[in-house]
């Protein structure tokens, strides 16, 4: 499977938290070993920034690792390492702090995700998209078009792609950007019963009269088929938060079944949005 240098960085890191466990060492022995901060080394181990090869070797070194396993490393660390320049361009309009969603999206093995006000970006239709991104007030609408376009690649990419699993909130069919929108919407909806050409690629409604005593805030969970730690990512209105303690993940996966529970399934999904697009058609209609 194609693995991008984000996820082979969080691969490392999860690699050397488990050598330096092994040696038990702590953090801040570490640290010690490198001239740096205690920080510095939870921010290598979960793959947050990346580290010289210098410093996995001084690493490995200090945790007795040799032979065999330290070449596998460090290839990995110089895996890690490659690709500069990889932000530049038109991808450079994508905020940091999604930069490692975005790598990781095509190394996943399965994504789970749901959103209640807003259809998520690898399901957009590019009037859709463009709507969205006038009504921010962004000062640069085809780059950031460009970027969201690109997503979609993962649905096709010629190795395995994830299994992409989605649940939308009936909401987010019927909140358009800007307002009321029903030639957006009508092309957005048009675009989503287009996907069951991919098949790794599932969309479940929930409608307004699910059986849920409430709804939780939108989450994606990422899962990997290495040794990549499996994580949830939240996003905010000051960036996105990565989670990957085990505790606070199942606390999601519970979330996403209860979703997936009350959810439409994939039959029953396509019906409710060839009748939402009737509904649309209707309201054009009306308006011309």
């Amino acid at each position: 499977m194609a693995s991008t240098v984000t996820s082979r960085r969080k691969q490392l890191g999860n690699e050397l938290r488990h050598a330096r466990t092994a040696a038990r060492m702590t953090q801040q022995q570490v640290a010690e070993v490198l001239g740096c901060t205690q920080g510095k080394v939870n921010k290598i181990e979960s793959g947050a920034v990346g580290v010289k090869l210098g410093d996995v070797r001084s690493m490995l070194n200090a945790f007795g690792i040799n032979g065999e396993e330290a070449d596998t490393l460090m290839n990995l660390a110089r895996a890690a390492a490659g690709q500069r320049g990889h932000w530049s361009g038109y991808r450079s309009v994508v905020p940091h702090w999604f930069r490692t969603f975005t790598d990781l999206e095509p190394a996943a093995a399965e994504i789970l995700t749901w959103h209640g006000e807003r259809i998520p970006g690898p399901l957009q239709s590019e009037h859709y998209m463009l709507k969205q991104f006038t009504e921010a007030g962004a000062t640069d609408v085809t780059s950031l078009v460009r970027n969201r376009l690109d997503r979609k690649a993962v649905f096709e990419q010629q190795q395995q792609p994830p299994y992409y699993r989605f649940i939308i909130s009936e909401g987010a069919l019927r909140r358009a950007p800007g307002g009321y929108a029903p030639a957006v919407m009508l092309d957005q909806v048009e675009h989503l019963l287009s996907l069951e050409k991919h098949p790794r690629v599932y969309v479940h409604v929930l409608p307004f009269g699910a059986r849920l005593a409430a709804v939780p805030n939108d989450f994606t969970i990422m899962r990997f088929p290495d040794r990549t730690r499996d994580f949830v990512y939240i996003e905010h209105s000051a960036g996105g938060l990565y989670l990957d303690d085990v505790k606070d993940f199942n606390i999601f996966v519970d979330s996403w079944d209860r979703l997936r529970g009350a959810a439409l399934e994939r039959q029953e999904t396509r019906q409710f949005l060839k009748e939402l697009a009737e509904g649309y058609r209707a309201q054009m209609q009306q308006l011309q």
